[in-house]
């Protein structure tokens, strides 16, 4: 097994620098100068998790905190990095703009990197994700929703918003241990209902001009990710569970 290096000018995690304004204590702060500010001028209401699929955690921190990064790659950033072994590093002031959702739509939202704060977990895409790192996560995931006063059902994925560009974090991602511990939502029993209604309810837009299956893949990406073929009643039970979870008053509908 190789041990990755450290990367350049990453400081140990007893000398955390100039802090953040906002952010996880526990944090490892190392800045990216990646960012700007919220154009909305609120506060965050979203939290996206990712995956870096890069080799390392330090090769994902030195490419979120690359502000000339080599030509035909733009610059991005995300607020947090999590590694396999549980590592946190901050990169970004929650209260700021960073650079990770980019061209996508959730609900209404149209400018998710506005109205977000993002997590990005090392993780290759097809291995599954470290039990320190799950662990870190949750505990960093409590404290954002509780900072900013954000539900369940505002903790999604980069490929919830993004049907058909992203699949990230990807289906090896454990969602229903989040929501056991109320950090996202999960379906409870339903009858079946209006897949696309339910959808839009939940969140979930189709990209202008794609093809409506892209809302299938990516519904399935994260609730059903052993599933295939065209639309079938399960999808249609496991949506309608889901907005009963959002909407109690509904469950007698």
């Amino acid at each position: 097994m190789v041990t990755a290096s450290p990367a350049p000018g990453i400081r140990a995690r007893s000398g955390r620098p100039v802090a953040a304004e906002t952010g996880a204590a526990d944090a490892l702060w190392h800045p990216s100068p990646n960012f700007g500010a919220r154009r909305h001028g609120g506060a965050p209401s979203l939290v996206v998790l990712h995956y870096t699929a890069m080799t390392s955690a330090e090769a994902a921190l030195a490419r979120l905190c690359d502000a000339a990064p080599p030509e035909g790659l733009g610059p991005v950033s995300a607020h947090y990095l999590v590694s396999e072994r549980g590592q946190i590093w901050q990169m970004v002031d929650e209260g700021q703009r960073a650079w990770h959702a980019g061209a996508g739509n959730w609900g209404d939202c149209e400018d998710v990197n506005s109205h977000s704060i993002g997590i990005e977990l090392a993780n290759d895409g097809a291995s599954p994700f470290a039990e320190p790192q799950m662990a870190a996560l949750e505990a960093l995931l409590a404290g954002i929703m509780s900072r900013w006063q954000i539900g369940p059902e505002g903790v999604i994925g980069h490929s919830d918003m993004a049907p058909g560009r992203k699949i990230d974090p990807g289906p090896r991602f454990d969602w229903r241990r989040l929501a056991l511990r109320g950090l996202a939502v999960w379906p409870g029993e339903a009858a079946a209902g209006d897949f696309r209604a339910d959808l839009a309810t939940i969140g979930y837009r189709l990209p202008g001009g794609a093809e409506e299956t892209l809302l299938l893949e990516a519904f399935r990406l994260r609730f059903r990710p052993w599933a295939r073929g065209p639309l079938d009643e399960a999808d249609r039970r496991v949506a309608r569970g889901i907005v009963l979870s959002l909407m109690p008053e509904r469950q007698t509908a």
